[in-house]
């Protein structure tokens, strides 16, 4: 009987070690390509460390937002620095992972959300349809899939239309994102533009991917995009948040509350010189959200009026 020598754990490593960086280099180089071939490679960075491709973004992108807004949560989309880590090395999990903020990437360098926006779900909600914090059926998301969120970060929860029609690579049903787990996310056809059937999906909008191993999707029905993450993610607690803005003489600005029933004539505009302002009307009455750069770096001075306020009109320099 011919005996094989036995080799040592650091050895048996070592000899893995190609096969690993090739591995992470061609998974780095598909993250990259992804952004490249939309047409974002200018104004998002993709770098990358042995273990994470980091999507690094101001998440404001470059179309109308906020645009079809009814059920406003009184918050505006204000630019930040944003750095999204994608595993180069994904694989299964055995538990569905759901938190309370992004769960991947948009090629762009817009955070990714589940649909809904009432915090985190259980592993039981993953199963049932939120229908009461569905961002789409409350009306809180602009024609895009977008909005901004607690953080004024601008984020998706649905399919990201407006990206999608200003990518270069649109019609070849490409990459859209990137879940923090390492996996890609597609649009609502399978990467040969062939449709997906019925049940195809699971649990958190994705299938299995010979190429990648598994895939998220978008979809028309709920949950219309990464509902939950697939893939181990050993630093799970330490994904990226955005935190609201800060008052710039001290404390966090407060949350706004949707108003009963909902916003009318919502519009968001801005100029030249970075200044904003949404203007809607609640009950016959006008409100308005007005943020320019100030002086200071990362810092905005506010004007506001809102419901969320009792309409009180108030100033105020806020920074990232």
């Amino acid at each position: 009987m011919m005996r094989f020598p036995r080799l040592s754990t650091a050895t048996l490593l070592a000899a893995c070690v190609p096969f690993l960086a090739a591995a992470h280099e061609d998974h780095c180089t598909a993250v990259a390509d992804s952004v490249s071939a939309a047409g974002f490679d200018d104004r998002v960075a993709v770098t990358c460390t042995d273990t994470h491709a980091i999507i690094r973004s101001d998440t404001y992108p470059d179309y109308e937002m906020m645009t079809g807004i009814t059920g406003t949560n009184e918050q505006v989309p204000v630019p930040g620095d944003y750095a999204a880590p994608v595993i180069l090395a994904p694989r299964m999990g055995d538990i569905p992972l759901t938190r309370d903020a992004a769960l991947g990437v948009a090629v762009n360098g817009v955070p990714i959300y589940d649909y809904t926006g009432g915090g985190e779900m259980s592993q039981a909600d993953l199963a049932h349809h939120q229908a009461q914090h569905d961002t789409v059926q409350t009306g809180q998301l602009d024609v895009c899939g977008g909005h901004a969120g607690r953080g004024d970060d601008y984020h998706y929860h649905a399919e990201p239309t407006c990206m999608i029609a200003q990518m270069e690579n649109a019609d070849s049903s490409p990459i859209i994102g990137w879940a923090f787990d390492g996996f890609p996310i597609y649009g609502a056809l399978n990467p040969d533009g062939s449709e997906i059937g019925p049940g195809t999906l699971d649990i958190c909008n994705g299938q299995p991917d010979a190429i990648f191993g598994y895939r998220y999707h978008s979809s028309v029905e709920a949950p219309y995009i990464v509902q939950c993450l697939m893939g181990v993610v050993a630093d799970f607690d330490a994904l990226p948040r955005v935190s609201p803005l800060m008052a710039a003489d001290g404390g966090g600005a407060a949350p706004g509350r949707p108003p009963q029933g909902g916003v009318e004539n919502l519009t968001f505009s801005q100029d030249a010189a970075g200044r904003r302002s949404m203007d809607y009307t609640y009950e016959g009455e006008a409100y308005y959200i007005r943020y320019a750069p100030s002086e200071t770096e990362g810092c905005y001075d506010f004007e506001t009026r809102t419901v969320t306020n009792d309409g009180r009109e108030q100033t105020g320099q806020f920074c990232r």
